[in-house]
């Protein structure tokens, strides 16, 4: 039996037929897969006489035409978008499949695909016919559970869950579940810090003395030194991350640095070959690399493979009552280089952040980001509370030695709010993801008649955000530079009808039981087409993809489905 949808079947009617990997009106299922069902509005259905207005959206994009008046949402007119994803999203499907979901997500699971209305759920009758043995056994092949959702052009277009929520009590994942989102935490709180600065009240270069007097003014070999704000939102300040031993982390550095050369100098050597024997060989050695990557990503078992967690104080059960209390426990340590001078990855810098957001906006740092998702819309994302209520929150899992699954250990994270302390759901991601490229790219639109509202940010101030920062380096993303608090891509081509890089944004994150990811893949906009074409921002991709496991990759795999969507973006755009 089917449930959920059983009163929003009988109310909104009429549906139409959606052939997978199409989206056009009147299309037929195919054999053996339910119709996708597209929910017109019926009248007056949420009171005042107004019709729902998700329902006219769908019901405008595959021709059943607009209400009276038109879309005038945010305060302009939107174009008709593309007529579907189908394709993109069975092909993303896969992509996130291949990621070990429960051997391939046949433990059940929920989807939105919203770019073709399409919703279905079974999670009783996955378990009753599998039997609870199987399911247990299913359970030792990956991930337990996943969430995926991809933006088009503003407009959520695929939101899915595959695997579960709590395995214990077979709740399967859904759009709506909600997970740790880890360091992803750092981009909102950049956010803040982004807005206070326009407001005038953040200095990025002053020392963070001037707004935190709690933390200790540093010396480093007998310099007095400086710690700034635009140094710690760019990992820059010097100030440690869970590892105490500088020796370690030297020893970690040089390792990654000496795998980056070889890196290079592989990719060097492919492109002496691609030069001496044609594009065509060259395009099948690449096509078997990434072949051969998968594969070994695939054979991998999650949750085992970072080191990273193998530090104590990942696993503090301590409740801080205040970010101020929460320096106390980095404060006092020495710094591990000069200011300015490297790049050392650092949760507890943005422990130091949130204070000086505190300080900078004179509310408590948690009031103050509640109070910016409420304006943001993003009404799922919290405070990663172990005592607070908060529905659709998924458990957290990780492998023990003996390679089964068992529930996360206890975690209070309310030492490293700023830094990997919220919980959110991929639809508030995906919101979060268009405020960021609305207001990026809002600035390059003619504003007609008055209708463009302005950014949450100008324009500038999220273009500097995206400017990568000398001397830094992106661990999940070996062709991006570190950025302010956001990882960036440039846009680059070397040579003629050979690889293209676009310009994107990214961050990831791994927290106890949880690993994450965030990627914005802005439309390259044509001026003089913006000045004839009536489109609006955002423009471009967000792909945004959460799961209740630790030390899974996923920002390849993100990419793969930005790639994906674009291209039949574009696809149906020339058609």
């Amino acid at each position: 039996m089917r449930s959920g949808l059983g009163p929003a079947r009988r109310c909104l009617w009429p549906a139409v037929h959606v052939r997978p990997g199409h989206g056009g009106p009147g299309a037929g299922p195919a054999a053996g897969e339910r119709p996708a069902r597209v929910l017109l509005p019926a009248k007056g259905r949420r009171g005042r006489g107004a019709p729902w207005g998700w329902g006219w959206r769908w019901a405008w994009r595959w021709g059943a035409g607009a209400p009276a008046g038109g879309d005038s949402e945010n305060g302009r007119e939107k174009p008709p978008l593309p007529r579907g994803f189908g394709a993109a999203v069975e092909r993303s499907r896969d992509l996130v499949r291949r990621i070990k979901v429960l051997s391939g997500g046949t433990a059940g699971g929920c989807r939105c695909w919203r770019g073709l209305g399409q919703r279905d759920t079974g999670s009783m009758e996955v378990w009753h016919s599998m039997g609870y043995l199987r399911a247990r056994a299913a359970l030792k092949a990956g991930i337990p559970g996943i969430l995926v959702g991809v933006s088009v052009d503003g407009e959520e277009v695929w939101s899915e869950g595959l695997g579960y929520a709590d395995v214990e009590n077979r709740v399967v994942c859904k759009p709506e579940t909600i997970m740790r989102i880890a360091s992803i935490s750092k981009c909102l709180t950049m956010m803040a810090v982004a807005k206070l600065w326009e407001e005038g009240k953040l200095d990025l270069d002053a020392p963070v003395q001037k707004y935190v007097p709690e933390f200790p003014e540093k010396v480093y070999e007998g310099e007095k030194v400086t710690i700034t704000t635009r140094l710690l939102v760019s990992h820059l300040s010097g100030i440690r991350h869970y590892e105490k031993d500088i020796t370690k982390v030297k020893e970690e550095k040089e390792k990654a640095n000496r795998a980056l050369k070889l890196t290079k100098s592989h990719q060097d050597k492919e492109q002496k070959e691609k030069e001496g024997k044609g594009i065509e060989k060259t395009d099948c050695v690449k096509q078997k690399k990434e072949h051969d990557g998968e594969t070994k990503s695939r054979n991998l078992k999650p949750g085992r493979r970072d080191k990273e967690f193998e530090q104590e104080e990942y696993y503090l059960k301590e409740k801080f009552e205040s970010v101020i209390e929460s320096l106390k426990i980095f404060k006092n340590d020495p710094l591990f280089f000069k200011p300015g001078s490297q790049f050392l990855y650092s949760t507890y810098g943005f422990t130091l952040l949130s204070a000086v957001v505190e300080r900078a906006s004179g509310q408590k740092f948690t009031d103050y980001m509640l109070k910016m998702f409420r304006d943001l819309d993003m009404l799922s994302t919290v405070l990663d509370d172990n005592e607070a209520m908060i529905y659709n929150r998924a458990r957290c899992y990780v492998y023990n030695k003996k390679g089964r699954l068992v529930n996360a250990p206890y975690v209070d994270n309310s030492y490293k709010w700023a830094g990997g302390g919220f919980l959110s759901s991929v639809g508030d991601l995906l919101k979060f993801g268009n405020a960021l490229l609305y207001s990026y790219q809002a600035g390059q639109f003619k504003n007609r008649n008055g209708k463009l509202l302005p950014g949450y940010l100008k324009p500038g101030t999220v273009a500097m955000m995206w400017t990568p920062v000398p001397k830094t380096e992106v661990s999940w993303d070996r062709d991006g530079k570190y950025a302010m608090a956001w990882a960036v891509v440039e846009k680059n081509q070397q040579y003629g009808c050979c690889r293209r890089q676009r310009h994107y944004a990214s961050h990831t994150g791994g927290a106890v039981g949880a690993s994450s990811v965030l990627l914005i893949l802005p439309e390259e906009l044509d001026p003089e087409a913006l000045a004839t074409w009536p489109v609006a921002p955002p423009r471009g991709v967000i792909v945004t993809i959460i799961c209740n496991m630790q030390s899974v990759s996923l920002n390849s795999t993100a990419l793969k489905i930005a790639r994906e969507f674009d291209k039949e973006k574009r696809a149906q755009y020339v058609s």
